[in-house]
This record gives structure tokens, C-alpha cells and sequence, in this order.
């Protein structure tokens, strides 16, 4: 019989360390996959994933949720917007920097995908991705939980600690933004498909 999530836990508080590796080795996929989303594949996923699993274990004590990897999501979530918080600052495109690589213009990815990324789909996996990063932070987030993680709206919710409702109108602006952004990769597909 497998453990549950809550075994572990509970082996874990009693001095049992592998029963920690079973939940990393368990977590591990979908909460990284989750943090590269959300920090939009900076550096920094490296450090906010670590930190989501040392606060977990300072806080191991305090768990009460029936749901491990949506706390871990909560964790993440938090650290994320910590750190979105700190690092903002105001730039202009063209702004003068000491360090010309660190201007906005220079940090904007270049439009348009390559012939060879196009092959076979990627292009259009591409397109979409970039059109989710035009989202906001909080519609990007119910956006890649609900479709990459199959969150539940309830769950979705419980993790932005907000009402389902707005959670709800988050995906709902969220598809409709996706929509419009990708309007004429949805009509080349239709006319392929017909």
C-alpha cells in the first residue's frame, strides 16, 4: 500500500528523512514546472524552488492542509510575488544604464519565431507561450494551473487566496485575452483542419 502525503509528513516530523525524499521525488516535477512558469524562466527558479521546500520544512510542524503539493504551490506562489515586489523598478524602453545589456530594449525577446522552430508545431506551442506571458501574474497563474497542473478552480483559489469567483474571472479574461492574441493562429488552424 502506498503512503499517503500525510505519512510521510508524519514520518518525517518522527526523524524518518526518507520520507521526505519520497515527497521531493514525488513534488518535485510539477512544483518546479510551476516556479519556471511563474518567474518566466529567470534564474531565479533555481532559488525560489529551494526556498519553497526549505519553508516547507521549517513549517512541516504547522501543516493542516489536505493537500501537500497545492501548500507547496501556496509557498511558491508567495516567494514569487516576494520577490516580483523587490526586483520591480521603472525602466523605459530606451533608458541609459551603466551596464548596456540591462536596458529594457535589450531584454525584450525578439518578435517573430525562426522557420525551423515552426516545423512540426513548435512554432504555434511557441506563439502560445508567448502570449500567456503577456497575461497578468494572476491570470498567468490560474492559467498554467488549471491547464498544466489540472488544479481544481476551488483548489486554484485556496492557493491565490481569493474567491472562486474571482478566480474563476481570472481564467475567464485570461481566455478571452488568449483569444484575441491568437486569433490569426486560430483561423489558420481551422482552415487546415477543414
Amino acid at each position: 500500500m502506498e503512503k499517503t502525503d500525510i505519512d510521510c509528513i508524519q514520518a518525517y516530523l518522527k526523524g524518518n528523512t526518507e520520507a521526505l525524499s519520497e515527497l521531493v521525488e514525488k513534488y518535485k516535477r510539477p512544483l518546479y514546472s510551476f516556479i519556471l512558469k511563474m518567474t518566466e524562466g529567470r534564474e531565479d527558479t533555481d532559488e525560489i524552488f529551494q526556498e519553497t521546500w526549505f519553508r516547507a520544512l521549517k513549517n512541516m510542524h504547522k501543516f493542516q492542509h489536505t493537500n501537500f503539493l497545492n501548500w507547496l504551490f501556496r509557498i511558491a506562489h508567495n516567494l514569487v510575488i516576494d520577490r516580483a515586489r523587490k526586483n520591480k523598478r521603472m525602466v523605459s524602453i530606451q533608458s541609459s544604464a551603466t551596464d548596456d545589456e540591462n536596458t529594457l530594449e535589450n531584454r525584450l525577446p525578439a518578435p517573430g519565431i525562426n522557420p525551423a522552430e515552426e516545423a512540426g508545431g513548435i512554432g504555434l506551442g511557441l506563439r502560445i507561450n508567448e502570449a500567456v506571458e503577456m497575461l497578468s501574474a494572476e491570470q498567468r497563474e490560474v492559467f498554467w494551473l488549471r491547464m498544466h497542473e489540472n488544479l481544481s478552480f476551488k483548489e486554484i483559489a485556496k492557493i491565490q487566496r481569493c474567491s472562486i469567483n474571482t478566480c474563476l474571472a481570472r481564467m475567464q479574461y485570461a481566455l478571452t485575452k488568449l483569444r484575441s492574441i491568437l486569433k490569426d493562429e486560430y483561423e489558420e488552424l481551422q482552415e487546415a483542419l477543414s
